[in-house]
């Protein structure tokens, strides 16, 4: 036979659970829930068990994914492998997948399309993932790539930080 004081308790787990739940949605943006929504639908790995590292430099930068377990060589693989997809599609001037993620006017993104021709994309695997390093001479195309860096971490949130 069910209790009353069973019944209370069960309302008041539900309603911790229920009030977590909204904490850890509402403690990220809108565009960060948006980002890591269209991320697992574009990204084949998890950008919960990963880090996005993006590194300005005088040239262009350098974005790193890691994966956050060493030992899950899965994860390492589908990194490695998307990322080297990313460069093949960047060397022709397709963003397609960062525009699904991240939206279609996103910052500096359009100058990479049309000024992919002038920018070098370099693939690297890493231990722990794969990085693409981004090298330019044009100054705007430089500029545009550090702005885009800079919208990808403010949308990764969490799943992202910035090096300098």
């Amino acid at each position: 036979m069910i209790t009353q004081k069973y019944l209370i308790l069960v309302g008041i787990v539900l309603v911790i659970i229920g009030g977590t739940l909204l904490y850890q949605e509402y403690s990220l943006s809108n565009k960060q829930v948006m980002v890591h929504e269209m991320g697992s639908r574009v990204m084949p790995f998890s950008l919960e068990k990963t880090t996005h590292v993006f590194k300005q430099l005088p040239d262009g930068g350098i974005e790193q994914v890691f994966v956050k377990d060493l030992t899950n060589t899965e994860q390492i693989d589908l990194v490695q492998a998307h990322l080297k997809y990313e460069v093949d599609n960047f060397r022709q001037g397709n963003f397609e997948d960062p525009m699904t993620i991240h939206g279609d006017n996103m910052p500096g993104v359009s100058d990479l399309r049309k000024g992919a021709a002038k920018i070098t994309f370099t693939y690297h695997a890493l231990p722990n993932g794969a990085e693409i390093v981004y090298s330019s001479k044009d100054p705007d195309l430089i500029s545009a790539i550090h702005v885009w860096f800079d919208a990808q971490v403010k949308d990764h949130g969490r799943n992202a930080m910035e090096m300098r």
